[in-house]
């Protein structure tokens, strides 16, 4: 049965300085030590630890051998988004990362499909390194954060690349980063316990509320982290539109509940149950898998939580395969 993992992050094995490249601070650089392991810096300061299955395609499809994943779609780790620098050093950086993730897809078209990065903070540079992602490099889309500097996706700035995304056909992963609150979540990881769900909601709430899913309803959008904490609010969040249209439906006069089945979620939620229940709520046509590969946060055994359940196997290969090929555009020949 074919197994296809939207939600899976690549860097390049190494970059130039970008603080030196581009004049200022505030840039993520890799940092290579010894045989695969290397570290992630921002100025200086240690982000995170990656091992080499972060950047060597090798290594993984090594590890997507062992866990039966036929296909991999490669997305860079959000903090390279660097919406918050000039928009044409974000472009520049954009094109590197795009470039690489291009030239892996190439190497290994069955193996690997790509999402782009673009300049979301500039609209007409965002749209036209998309259509070069798309048009040039091949790729199935883009991956874009749940907001931009603080403009939700129902920001006029915002909209214009998502319309032109559906123009395009190209497929959208909404990816958390930036969470609200962080101030008040310093410890216990909290930022990535609490903030990635509530701020995923957030993003799929602002562009119901706002009108954006009515506006574009061929846009092949998908939210990361099972949506977040969308699915568990729902019944609130419809709750607040019924009894407070004043304030809810000020952009929009259709209930929430309406917009199951016209946006994608992967599955990354950890819990049998609450996947059961998305599938209940949403159907699994709009489910895919999704790993979070290769990130410990992620499923380690891609698939593991889906295949462990009593499911009809039409629900089952939908949920590994058939969404995450519509979702993308993409015929299963291709990967045979």
């Amino acid at each position: 049965m074919l197994k296809i993992d939207i939600h899976t992050h690549i860097l390049p094995p190494d970059w130039p300085n970008l603080q030196e490249r581009y004049g200022y601070g505030g840039w993520v650089q890799l940092e290579r030590h010894g045989t695969g392991c290397g570290h992630m810096t921002l100025d200086g300061s240690f982000f995170r630890s990656v091992d080499e299955n972060c950047w060597d395609p090798a290594t993984r499809l090594k590890d997507c051998a062992a866990h039966g994943v036929q296909v991999q779609v490669l997305s860079t780790v959000p903090i390279m988004f660097s919406y918050w620098a000039k928009p044409g050093d974000t472009l520049d950086l954009a094109k590197l990362l795009n470039d690489h993730i291009a030239g892996v897809c190439a190497a290994h078209p069955r193996r690997f499909v790509g999402l782009g990065t673009v300049p979301m903070q500039d609209p007409d540079v965002a749209t036209r390194e998309m259509e070069r992602c798309v048009m040039d490099l091949g790729l199935a889309g883009i991956e874009i954060g749940s907001h931009v500097n603080g403009m939700n996706l129902d920001h006029p700035k915002v909209y214009p690349v998502l319309e032109a995304a559906e123009s395009l056909g190209a497929a959208v992963f909404v990816h958390p980063w930036e969470m609200l609150g962080r101030e008040r979540m310093a410890k216990y990881w909290l930022p990535w316990l609490v903030g990635m769900p509530a701020e995923t909601s957030l993003s799929i709430c602002s562009m119901i509320f706002g009108g954006v899913l009515e506006r574009l309803p061929r846009l092949r959008i998908a939210f990361a982290h099972g949506g977040g904490a969308f699915p568990a609010t729902l019944g609130r969040i419809e709750h607040g539109f019924n009894v407070r249209p004043d304030l809810c439906a000020v952009d929009n006069e259709h209930n929430p509940r309406d917009y199951l089945g016209r946006f994608y979620v992967d599955s990354l939620v950890h819990d049998a149950a609450m996947l059961d229940y998305m599938i209940r709520l949403m159907g699994a046509e709009s489910i895919a898998l999704g790993s979070d590969y290769p990130f410990p946060l992620g499923e380690q055994v891609p698939g593991k939580l889906i295949e462990s359940m009593d499911l009809q196997p039409v629900v089952r290969e939908r949920l590994l395969a058939g969404t995450a090929l519509e979702w993308l555009g993409l015929g299963r020949e291709r990967f045979l």
